[in-house]
C-alpha cells in the first residue's frame, strides 16, 4: 500500500526542497510535484490547484483513436453519436 503513497507540498514554502518521509516500518514516501487522488491530479504550488492537462490529453487520445478507426467516410449522424 505504501507504493501508492507520496507527499506533496502546498503553501508558501512549496519551492523549497522537501525531504523524503521515512515511516516507522522503514519505507520512504517520496515528495512529488503532481499526485493523483480519486481521478484528479493535484499540483504542488502556493495554492490548492488541480491539473486538467492529464484529462485533456486522455480525451484527445481517445478522440483521435476513434477518428483514426472510422476515417473520413462516415456520415454525420454516426460521427455525432460517437
Amino acid at each position: 500500500m505504501l507504493k501508492k503513497s507520496c507527499c506533496i507540498r502546498i503553501g508558501p514554502r512549496n519551492d523549497f526542497g522537501c525531504v523524503n518521509i521515512i515511516t516507522s516500518t522503514g519505507f520512504t514516501l517520496p515528495c512529488v510535484r503532481d499526485i493523483r487522488y480519486l481521478g484528479s491530479y493535484l499540483t504542488a504550488g502556493r495554492q490548492f490547484r488541480c491539473s486538467v492537462s492529464y484529462t485533456k490529453r486522455s480525451f484527445y487520445r481517445a478522440t483521435n483513436a476513434i477518428f483514426g478507426k472510422i476515417g473520413r467516410f462516415v456520415s454525420e449522424e454516426v460521427l455525432i453519436e460517437l
